[in-house]
């Protein structure tokens, strides 16, 4: 078979195995019946006694509409996953205590229907303390207002309530029937959550607490195993499970009879406000997934494998309102490439050993960083992971009479142990990149109206106290904001003299944010970060004689999601003063505050048609702080992701047709300049084809013309390959419980898939020799050659997949030149033909 035509064969194998793992190909739902026992050794998971690998995904139901969960659930179907992992969200479906909510993107028993409609597994961490990044770990705040409650402790009140919710949950899974030994996908749950990370707040209660935890899941007789994760071991029969980077190297269990599971592997990093872009590699995780499976690890749950968007005030604090958007689905649920497809030809590699691996006698050889075997002599079945952990250094190594080279940090996968199907650090499908388009619909009709929240004074407030009060008790987490405020008399002797000095305000605050006023106008704002706990807000400001009125706009950008304290969390006002009065310093902490929680749009619900009529809106103004702004758009044309580019404003949140869209905090730069996120997903099912109502809260200053609706596409499909990349990876087929060579790839070739309806329209860059960046941003090397273009347009355009050769000659490159890397770099464009 010649090179081209292996590769061929290639893509259709791949092709052909993504198809058999789409819904509707299986004759119904088999993977449980009922009396389908769940159970353990110490090598996997059994399901009616069959060993079994679990490639799972963390898919939060919460962050995503629930039109998008059967195509994010099909996409990790596709990416070779058999597994949807989630937690339980206590304070999304009890927000206050006894009324529970299950609808719209909180209708759990749907979600989880729909993973068994895909025929996949299920696995749900109900915690309840879930941490998550999401707001106040997971509890409500009401828990918080129970008398003498600790939380996560041998506390009685806390027990009681976690209890009680936990069993309720376990009751409604039951109802629908659907943990496994009911038939359905449900196998495996998890009771509390990385408590090893506060177990010394609590000392030896720790352990007595986790004892009677571990008993709570075990009396819900659901029938199926329970895990305590990111913990060494777990009381009775609970599995200990990782939480990390690199399990397969950092983490050592104690319980020897319990399966290696690793609950959370990282695919990304999630951010802060503040953060600059977090990249985690396709061949970092696929060398940690092999180090973990080569040691006898059996289940490996990506976290996440779709993060998707923290609507309305869900994120903890300081959280990006985009969550891990860098994970192998981004945040609009289009697959992220290399790392999707790199993942999934892994997936697929181990399945079809399977029978070796979880069956077979494991033995390791030194071999320079080791050899890892399973092997099945007497049904001639035998898989190998040989491993290089050196970080800087390729190496070969002789394994059972063959020399294999190793590049630095990988991980290959030995068929038979004898041929290379798979190395970590050997990415041969495409890479893509992001480009936003703006819609027409930005400048249709893009007349914007605003109306000013009102700034209070003391004497119209009604809950008033000598020094200002804590935030979180007065807002109850049912708003961002808390109005402070006081007032006090100046003479004329009190002023400063000269014309040039201005008095200052200076507030120490252990909120997230504050804006000032005095005397009703804008002063300026102050904000903290995720490190500090306090921050200080000094602004100059204009006095007057008389009475003079101080006004602090306090923020939260959600409440803290971990911590032994959580329950003692607290955020207020510490200090307050104003600096250079003729007369001297005036304290201003015993003043005599008052308070107002939340915001006056928010209580009359403005950003929605039927509350938008209950004040009155004027044609609006740039750079206005605590003001709601509103304009009508409608839907861009087509089906691709729709966002807000809201680089013009400042901080606050967005709302579409009523609904929360998260918060934005644009004038919160990283350290590169750049706001952490501008861009906010708005789901097509939020949208009506006309007329949608956009309305923005800007707490500071802000341009809402400058706001712009995009649509985004993943059109620009990319390969960055070697020549001197070793050709050892094998062409392969699974048949049975074994992979059947049929070509053996001895040159290097990248391929270029376009998305569905679309081929190659444009090659916007391409270079034969030591090209350098990434996709997206490529530039030309010294030993670059000019005829690459012409090449790449020759073979590509046109055509919805192309395959293209990594081979010096075929591009007239000088293999010769002194820096060359005998590297390929090309960027294409697909659209509709």
């Amino acid at each position: 078979m010649t090179g081209r035509a292996a590769a061929a064969a290639a893509a259709a194998l791949v092709a052909l195995s993504a198809l058999s793992l789409l819904p509707g190909r299986a004759a119904g739902w088999s993977l449980t019946k009922k009396g389908t026992v769940v159970s353990y050794d110490e090598r996997s998971l059994l399901i009616d006694g069959k060993r079994d690998l679990f490639f799972s995904g963390a898919i939060h139901y919460p962050r995503s509409h629930p039109e998008m969960w059967p195509k994010l659930i099909k996409k990790a179907k596709e990416g070779g996953l058999n597994t949807i992992e989630t937690y339980v969200f206590w304070n999304g479906h009890e927000p206050e205590k006894g009324k529970y909510y299950f609808e719209g993107r909180f209708d759990m028993i749907k979600f989880i229907k729909l993973i068994q409609e895909h025929d996949m597994y299920a696995i749900v961490r109900i915690g309840p303390f879930i941490q998550g990044e999401w707001n106040h770990g997971g509890f409500p705040y009401w828990l918080r207002e129970i008398d003498r409650i600790i939380f996560r402790a041998n506390n009685d009140p806390f027990k009681k309530e976690m209890e009680r919710f936990v069993r309720f949950i376990v009751q409604k899974l039951k109802d629908a029937e659907l943990f496994a030994p009911q038939g359905g996908p449900i196998i495996l749950s998890q009771i509390e959550n990385e408590y090893g990370n506060i177990k010394m707040n609590h000392t030896t209660e720790g352990d007595t607490y986790l004892e009677w935890a571990a008993k709570l899941a075990l009396s819900t007789q659901v029938g199926i195993p329970w895990v305590m994760c990111k913990q060494v071991t777990a009381p009775g029969e609970v599995i200990p499970t990782c939480n990390g980077r690199h399990c397969g190297d950092t983490w050592t269990m104690r319980d020897k009879n319990k399966p290696r599971l690793w609950t959370e592997n990282w695919t990304a990093q999630f951010r802060v406000f503040g953060d600059q872009l977090a990249m985690r590699s396709a061949e970092d995780i696929a060398y940690s997934v092999l180090r973990f499976f080569a040691k006898g690890g059996s289940l490996v749950n990506y976290y996440m494998y779709h993060g998707g968007t923290n609507f309305g005030r869900t994120s903890a604090s300081y959280v990006l309102t985009g969550y891990y958007d860098e994970a192998p689905i981004d945040e609009y649920g289009m697959g992220k490439e290399p790392k999707f497809g790199h993942l999934r030809d892994l997936h697929n590699v181990i399945r079809s050993y399977q029978k070796a691996f979880l069956w077979g006698k494991q033995s390791f050889e030194i071999l320079g960083h080791g050899a890892h075997t399973f092997e099945l002599p007497e049904d001639k079945l035998c898989l190998s992971f040989l491993s290089n952990n050196n970080t800087g250094e390729d190496g070969t190594v002789l394994f059972r009479g063959e020399k294999h080279f190793i590049p630095s940090r990988s991980v290959s996968i030995l068929a038979g142990c004898k041929n290379v199907v798979y190395n970590t650090k050997r990415v041969f499908v495409h890479h893509s990149e992001r480009s936003f388009h703006t819609s027409d619909v930005t400048n249709k009709n893009n007349l914007w109206e605003m109306y000013s929240e009102p700034i209070p004074r003391y004497r119209h407030t009604k809950v008033r106290a000598k020094e200002p009060l804590e935030h979180y008790n007065q807002t109850k987490d049912k708003s961002d904001y808390l109005w402070y405020t006081t007032s006090f008399r100046l003479e004329s002797d009190d002023l400063p003299f000269r014309g040039d000095i201005r008095p200052v305000a200076q507030v120490k605050t252990s909120t997230h944010s504050i804006m000032g006023f005095a005397n009703d106008a804008f002063v300026g704002t102050g904000r903290g970060n995720k490190q500090e706990k306090t921050f200080q807000f000094q602004q100059p400001i204009h006095l007057k004689i008389g009475v003079n009125h101080i006004a602090m706009l306090s923020s939260t950008t959600g409440m803290k999601d971990s911590g032994g304290e959580l329950a003692e969390l607290k955020s207020c006002i510490l200090e307050s003063r104003i600096l250079g009065l003729n007369t001297g310093t005036l304290d201003l902490q015993t003043n005599g505050w008052g308070h107002k929680a939340g915001l006056e749009g928010e209580d009359k619900k403005i950003y929605t048609e039927k509350g938008m009529g209950k004040v009155q809106w004027k044609p609006a103004q740039d750079d206005r702080a605590v003001t709601w702004y509103k304009r009508y758009f409608d839907e861009p044309e087509g089906d691709d992701p729709v966002v807000l580019d809201m680089g013009s404003m400042g901080k606050g949140m967005v709302f579409v047709n009523g609904e929360g869209m998260g918060r934005y905090w644009t004038s919160y730069r990283t350290l590169a300049g750049a706001p952490s996120q501008a861009l906010y997903h708005v789901p097509r099912a939020y949208l009506k084809s006309k007329n949608n109502l956009l309305v923005v809260f800007e707490e500071e200053l802000g341009k809402p013309s400058g706001i712009l609706i995009q649509t985004v596409t993943r059109d620009d499909i990319c390969i960055f390959l070697s020549e001197h990349n070793p050709g050892q990876i094998k062409t392969w087929l699974t048949q049975g419980d074994q992979i059947k060579l049929i070509a053996e790839d001895h040159s290097t070739r990248g391929t270029l898939i376009c998305p569905p309806k679309k081929t190659i329209q444009e090659v916007v860059f391409a270079s034969f020799g030591n090209p350098e960046g990434m996709c997206g941003n490529f530039t030309i090397g010294s030993c670059h050659t000019p005829n690459a273009k012409q090449v790449i347009e020759r073979e590509c355009i046109g055509k919805p997949v192309c395959v293209v050769p990594v081979v010096h000659t075929l591009y007239g490159a000088d293999i010769n030149c002194p820096t060359t890397t005998a590297t390929l770099a090309v960027q294409v464009r697909c659209k509709k033909s």
